[in-house]
Order: C-alpha cells, then structure tokens, then sequence
C-alpha cells in the first residue's frame, strides 16, 4: 500500500467559524441537513467556591471533523457489498457508486458520524478527500477555505513527524476503534478535561 493521506487539525486556533463546512458543503451542492465535514463546540464545566467568590473552572474548544480515512475503517469491514473500499495508493476510502444499495450499515458503523444517505438516491455519500481537486495538485476545499489555515493535510507519517501523533481530543471517539488518519494540536482546555458536552 501506498502513503496513507491524512488530515491535520490545529485546534488550539480553531474559532468555529464553520468556513471549511460552508465550503464541502457548496464544493458537493450538500442539502442543508447534510454535511461532509461538520464543526461543533465542546464545552462545560463548573464554578468552585474560594471564599465569597466563584471561581469559573469551565471550558470550551471547537472540532472540525469529516471522514478521516481511516487506517482501520470499519465501515468497510460492515459494507456488505464492498461498495466502501480504501484506494491501495492513499489509503482514502470510497463509495463505489455501482455497488451502494443504501443499507445504511456503514452510517451504523461510523463512530464519527461521517457518512450520510443522500435522500434523492438513496446511497451513502461521504468526504472524497476531493479527490478530484487532489489529481490536479489543489488541495482539498476545507483546507483552502479556513481562514485560520488551521487545516492541512499530507501524509499521515509527514504529519507524524511534523506535529505528532495525537489522533483525538474530547468529543471524538476512542481512535482504538478505528484508527483515523487525523492529527491534532489540541487546545489547551482540551488536555485537561473530559469534554462531556456538545453542542
């Protein structure tokens, strides 16, 4: 197999501004309801009693995340089909259009929530790492679109080498599952807590 690619996420400068879904979501001509790569906050926290005052002891960091191709993609492994396959050069998984029948059982298996059904053909549809943009030496459309450039992407062993291997932050799943082809900068508060809300 090839060179797995990879996203990289700089959350620590993340503001939420939700540009990198506005721009797949345009990229695709994505309904309102469906999102290739979806941006969210995790907050929460308390306040702790010192004196007569309180102390605010609380959190609040954004993740940008879409499909993360990753190394054990499990919705492969549930297709069955085999409509969902991971490309031997980089390692990006893709839905082959002829053999989908809209069972749905990739979307149960995502623990990202990554795959979604497209309501006019019945099909699942999913990030492509804009494959399309890739061939001719753009970069994916999120990634250009950030206006903090707090997106990138490359090989996940250049993104290794140049930022470490930290593959998830609170609010994502355990990367035991499957381990996703994303690399984080965390933010601060997102090394210190458990990250129990949404929102």
């Amino acid at each position: 197999m090839g060179e797995q690619l990879a996203f990289y996420f700089e959350q620590k400068h993340c503001t939420g501004c939700s540009t990198c879904q506005i721009a797949c979501k345009d990229k695709y001509d994505l309904q309102a309801t469906a999102s290739f790569r979806k941006v969210y906050e995790v907050a929460g926290g308390t306040f702790k009693k010192n004196g007569p005052a309180w102390e605010p002891q609380v959190y609040a960091f954004w993740i940008s995340v879409s499909c993360n191709h990753c190394e054990q993609a499990v919705c492969t492994k549930t297709c069955p089909t085999g409509a969902l396959q991971k490309r031997e050069q980089d390692g990006i998984v893709m839905i082959d259009k002829q053999k989908c029948i809209g069972c749905q059982q990739c979307i149960k298996s995502c623990p990202y929530g990554a795959i979604q059904l497209n309501p006019q053909t019945k099909q699942a549809v999913k990030c492509d790492f804009c494959l399309d943009r890739l061939v001719v030496g753009k970069n994916p459309v999120c990634v250009d679109a950030c206006p903090m450039r707090v997106l990138d992407y490359g090989t996940l062993s250049s993104l290794q080498k140049k930022y470490g291997d930290v593959r998830s932050t609170p609010g994502l799943p355990d990367t035991a599952i499957t381990k996703p082809a994303l690399i984080i900068s965390p933010h601060r508060d997102a090394l210190t807590v458990s990250g129990d809300k949404k929102i």
